[in-house]
C-alpha cells in the first residue's frame, strides 16, 4: 500500500474575498511545489462558480503534508481562513489510481 497522502480540497470563498483569496494562494503554489515532499499541487477555480476554489495535492507522506501545514504562512492563513470562506474547507482524501504526471 502506498504511503502517499492525496486529497481534493474545496474552498468556498466569500464573493467579495474571492479575488483576494486567489491572489494570496497563487503566491503559495510555486513554493509549495518546491517542497521536497510535494508531488502534485494544483490550484483551480471553478468556471461556473468563481467563489469555489479546488486544490488537488499529493504529498509523499502524511509527515510531508504535516510539515507543509506547519509552515508559518500556512499557520497564519489557517487561523484567518474564515475571513475568506463561507464555510470551512471540505477535504476529500483520494487514492491515486494513475501514476503522477509530475516530472520530479
Amino acid at each position: 500500500m502506498s504511503s502517499l497522502c492525496a486529497f481534493i480540497l474545496h474552498a468556498y470563498t466569500r464573493p467579495e474575498k474571492s479575488d483576494e483569496f486567489e491572489a494570496l494562494f497563487k503566491e503559495y503554489v510555486a513554493p509549495s511545489r518546491a517542497e521536497a515532499g510535494c508531488i502534485e499541487y494544483h490550484m483551480l477555480r471553478d468556471q461556473q462558480d468563481p467563489t469555489l476554489f479546488l486544490f488537488y495535492e499529493v504529498w509523499k507522506s502524511q509527515a510531508d503534508l504535516d510539515q507543509h501545514l506547519a509552515l508559518p504562512h500556512m499557520q497564519r492563513f489557517f487561523e484567518q481562513r474564515m475571513d475568506y470562506l463561507t464555510r470551512d474547507f471540505d477535504i476529500r482524501p483520494v487514492t491515486m489510481v494513475s501514476p503522477s504526471s509530475a516530472k520530479r
